[in-house]
């Protein structure tokens, strides 16, 4: 066996074994399940509403497009967060001492995060469909889309996030990405269609994946009708792929260089200032 494939084998593994872990504790547990119980509390309340010029629930419009800002922010935030607190407390540097140690090491991360965001998914989506109307799953075009939006989805998110993580170093700089990250969600239609925003604001919007994302699980859930309400009046399932795939693209280029640069700057004597600094913020 290569060395790569047992540095895969081993990350594999290795996201094992934390998926395991994080689901037996209390506060990683408290941390996935508070948003969903959030997020279904406010779509039973969005049930009675309705899309302006439709009868359709404004709340069963939204389910999908939160799934889809679960995928985003679980992808951007959650591997940037991850490799932060991992730099702080060494488990980088130990993971860069060993052959092929960084890869394993983001192998595994990239399975417990996209395990974590499709439990996440699920468990969000099958209690919604007890309250809310007009969610469709009997229909193979739903597991059709959802099959590649998802997987593209993460593909385009996880990589960011490990390019954002990698230049963040410090944790409590992580409101310079939560904020503009929270920023686009307002703007990326998930809680509302964006046919109403100035132009310009469109197009910043659809630059990003969270967009996309939404957009691609509301083509997957919702009716066909629906597609009236979004920007062209179609699902632009053409245009999601290729967004996505250009987000996907980039990280993936972008992400490698970055993370090796990263783990060739970190050292002992590095890891120790921050645990210094870390205990000194506690003091």
């Amino acid at each position: 066996m290569s060395p790569t494939m047992a540095a895969v084998r081993a990350g594999v593994r290795r996201g094992g074994i934390e998926l395991r872990n994080t689901f037996s504790n209390v506060q990683d547990l408290w941390n996935y399940f508070f948003p969903t119980v959030a997020l279904l509390v406010t779509m039973f309340f969005m049930r009675g509403a309705t899309v302006p010029g439709t009868s359709f629930s404004l709340g069963a419009r939204t389910l999908p497009s939160a799934l889809g800002m679960g995928l985003a922010f679980g992808g951007l935030l959650g591997l940037s967060q991850q490799l932060i607190v991992d730099r702080e407390d060494g488990t980088l540097l130990r993971a860069k001492a060993t052959p092929n140690g960084m890869l394993g090491y983001l192998v595994g991360k990239i399975v417990l995060l996209s395990t974590v965001s499709l439990i996440g998914l699920v468990l969000q989506l099958t209690p919604a469909l007890f309250f809310l109307d007009g969610i469709r799953l009997t229909d193979g075009g739903t597991w059709f889309t959802m099959a590649w939006v998802v997987p593209l989805g993460l593909v385009a998110t996880l990589p960011l996030g490990a390019v954002i993580g990698s230049l963040i170093e410090n944790p409590r700089n992580m409101g310079l990405v939560v904020l503009p990250i929270f920023g686009l969600i307002a703007l990326s239609g998930i809680f509302y269609p964006i046919n109403g925003y100035p132009g310009w604001l469109q197009a910043v919007a659809q630059a990003f994946p969270i967009y996309w994302l939404g957009l691609g699980m509301r083509s997957a859930l919702l009716p066909d009708g629906m597609a009236a309400v979004e920007l062209g009046g179609s699902w632009r399932h053409l245009e999601t792929f290729g967004v996505l795939g250009l987000w996907a693209v980039l990280g993936l280029t972008l992400a490698p260089v970055v993370l090796r640069r990263m783990a060739r700057r970190e050292s002992g004597s590095r890891v120790a200032a921050r645990r210094e600094k870390a205990m000194q913020r506690v003091v």
